[in-house]
């Protein structure tokens, strides 16, 4: 059985991770930013009023984890935001903000935990292919494109500085998923449940080695272009 933290698990995607981990027998602790109260009443372990863009809020956890003596054999980041916009109507005020959740967030958190995480653990930072450099062939959405693409670099880094550590690190696209977040997504688009994209990104984390650390992977198990 592995500890597996799981840290947005309010709604969405990271909902679904934390529920089907729980589900196989795992012991995972769903970092929400409420109180994540319907998880707690199905017995999952929360941790609630966890704010990714709070270093206090994130030390806290990381405080509270060590005290009980937990041990991480996986860290899966999925809290994030979209705001959109396009040239000639970019409020930077939001795209600091997409950057303070979106990139800071993740690396925030993993540093935080670091110390928890053993030799042979496995993080996973979910972030989107909107974010691939070699993938944009329609501009737009400024904010959420830089957020998302620095969040690759953060998690390329997290990969070389922690793999001395027997650490293994993924960049994970979960597909075009129907949420609260991608109901204003342009285009017209095929889209999955968060259950299936939570089935794919576990499958992702479970096979991931030392030797696929490093990388950017889609929830249907293909690796994706930087």
């Amino acid at each position: 059985m592995s500890t597996v933290l799981v840290v947005g698990a309010d709604k969405g995607i990271a909902h679904s991770i934390v529920r089907q981990l729980h589900e196989r027998g795992d012991n995972v602790i769903a970092a929400c930013l409420f109180d994540g109260a319907d998880l707690t009443a199905d017995g999952i372990t929360v941790e609630p009023n966890v704010d990714v863009t709070s270093q206090e809020s994130v030390e806290a956890l990381a405080t509270r984890l060590a005290t009980t003596g937990t041990e991480l054999d996986a860290l899966i980041h999925v809290a994030g935001v979209m705001w959109l916009d396009e040239l000639g109507s970019i409020d930077y005020d939001l795209v600091r903000k997409q950057i303070e959740i979106n990139t800071l967030g993740p690396l925030r958190t993993v540093e935080a935990l670091r110390s928890l995480l053993q030799p042979g653990a496995k993080v996973g930072i979910v972030t989107s292919r909107v974010g691939s450099l070699g993938d944009n062939t329609s501009g737009g959405m400024y904010s959420y494109r830089i957020s998302k693409a620095a969040a690759n670099m953060a998690g390329l880094n997290l990969h070389h500085d922690l793999a001395e550590s027997g650490i293994s690190v993924l960049m994970l696209h979960p597909g075009m998923v129907a949420t609260d977040l991608t109901k204003d997504f342009p285009g017209e688009h095929t889209y999955i449940t968060p259950e299936q994209a939570a089935a794919g990104l576990i499958k992702n984390i479970d096979n991931l080695t030392p030797e696929n650390s490093g990388r950017f992977q889609h929830s249907d198990g293909t690796f994706l272009q930087w």
